[in-house]
């Protein structure tokens, strides 16, 4: 079984359902594949989809099924709900409306590929991550004013019994569907060693690799999911921004002061700060795009992405050919828990060997002799070098915290309990490295738009589709 996270969920709304962005332009482009009588939503005559539009209407429609795919349907209750929220997002977001046929066929589209998503997800067993789950669930709670998921189901359910359900539903599909298209998306972007040398000899890559930047990086964090976000509420957002953006002009600002007179009676709490020095390839896309084009102590322009309103200053520039990293020679000595060794057995046996350490006992030997790791038990416990961002937090953070030539007190993870000695530490040229890996980055965010529509139209046409309504 494979767990997947929940990231940037909003986007996934906006995208899985076709309300707005690529997946429904490329859609209302496309007609979908009818089977067997070779009728498509995009091609039926303006007469008909006029007629269906109005027939679809809350007032005068008995639901009923609209399209079915493979082995579902999509009801005609479905789209109607579907197509006001697209209206209403819309209206929102300040853009254009389609006509009634024209609607019709984008959202229509929409859920079918939402459909044939959703049913791929079921057959390759994509489980939620139920802790990701909770988080999105907590944020939507304090955007609410409220202390917990308890208050939050039954303030929802309140309003409507089964509302929390139904949301909580909602989050899990939508994660699983972007959970979906990355590991699509990933097995169709094929990049050899010989692209990222070509890359690496573009004018685009000697530009993003010779220059580092320090970057103030500020968020205004949405009320609600963005899609759900009122008129009102994204003005409110944007006015914190423009006042915000007004402050971090001012020359050695500070910008713990700026986001704190910023933040008023604004119910959440601005995120970001100085992010010191860093490759712009570090920053997500959009952003480094953004950061490559400032001058110094230059403030960009509010930046609307489903997370937030992002505002970036350039506080100085730098050319740099080398990137070093900290490295720690690290060894460990592990205790597992499990169903064999309760936790209070693994927590006396990692004090026993703990005491022995103290009383001279060699650490290489005692990793040899009772170390439940089996990757590195036979050498002593030895880890090798590892840098940050290599090792799970406590464990990260008690190697950091532990001088050169001594050992740890016990502690535990996930895995169990631990006790680590370093070895050594170095400052590591991985000039080299970091250059392939931003190279391998740019060129899969070059790649992947086209390999995901691919795909999209691969599960279309694979499909049994029929439009009924």
């Amino acid at each position: 079984m494979r767990f997947f996270s929940l990231r940037q969920t909003s986007r996934v709304v906006l995208l899985s359902m076709g309300m707005t962005g690529a997946i429904a332009l490329s859609l209302s482009a496309q007609a979908a594949t009818v089977k067997p009588a070779k009728t498509s939503a995009a091609n039926v005559d303006a007469g008909t989809q006029k007629n269906s539009a109005a027939r679809l209407t809350p007032a005068n429609s008995t639901d009923g099924i609209i399209a079915l795919v493979n082995e579902n349907a999509i009801l005609k209750s479905d789209l109607i709900a579907a197509m006001a929220q697209t209206q209403a997002r819309a209206q929102a977001a300040g853009e254009p409306i389609p006509n009634s046929a024209q609607l019709q066929s984008e959202v229509l589209n929409a859920l079918i590929m939402r459909e044939l998503q959703l049913s791929m997800v079921k057959r390759v067993g994509l489980n939620p991550d139920e802790a990701a789950i909770n988080q999105r669930l907590a944020q939507i709670a304090q955007a609410e004013g409220l202390s917990s998921l308890g208050e939050l189901q039954q303030r929802l359910d309140a309003a409507k019994p089964g509302s929390y359900a139904t949301l909580r539903a909602q989050l899990i599909e939508d994660a699983a569907i972007q959970a979906l298209q990355q590991r699509q998306i990933a097995s169709r972007v094929r990049i050899s060693e010989q692209d990222i040398d070509a890359f690496l000899a573009s004018p685009e890559a000697k530009r993003l690799s010779q220059s580092e930047y320090q970057t103030i990086h500020v968020r205004i964090p949405y009320m609600d999911d963005y899609s759900r976000l009122s008129d009102a509420q994204r003005e409110e957002a944007l006015k914190v921004a423009q006042r915000l953006r007004t402050r971090l002009q001012a020359p050695n600002v500070d910008v713990t002061e700026a986001i704190a007179a910023s933040q008023g009676s604004y119910p959440i709490q601005l995120q970001g700060g100085d992010m010191g020095f860093h490759k712009a390839a570090a920053l997500p896309t959009e952003l480094a795009s953004e950061i490559t084009k400032l001058e110094v102590g230059a403030v960009s322009a509010p930046l609307v992405t489903p997370e937030g309103i992002d505002i970036i200053k350039l506080a100085d520039k730098k050319s740099s050919d080398t990137m070093l990293v900290p490295q720690w020679h690290t060894r460990h000595i592990l205790v597992k828990v499990d169903e064999l060794q309760t936790d209070a057995l693994a927590e006396q046996k990692i004090n026993d060997l703990y005491e022995q350490l103290r009383k001279g006992a060699d650490f290489a030997s005692l990793a040899s002799t009772y170390s439940d790791d089996p990757g590195s038990a036979g050498r002593g416990g030895d880890l090798d070098w590892v840098g940050e961002e290599q090792m799970i937090g406590p464990f990260e953070t008690t190697m950091k915290n532990t001088a050169v030539g001594d050992y740890s007190a016990p502690f535990k993870t996930q895995f169990g309990w631990h006790i680590l000695k370093v070895e050594g530490k170095r400052e590591q040229d991985v000039s080299d490295e970091y250059r392939r890996n931003m190279a391998r980055q740019a060129l899969y965010q070059r790649l992947a738009p086209q390999a995901k529509e691919d795909w999209l139209q691969e599960l279309q046409a694979g499909a049994y589709i029929q439009i009924l309504g």
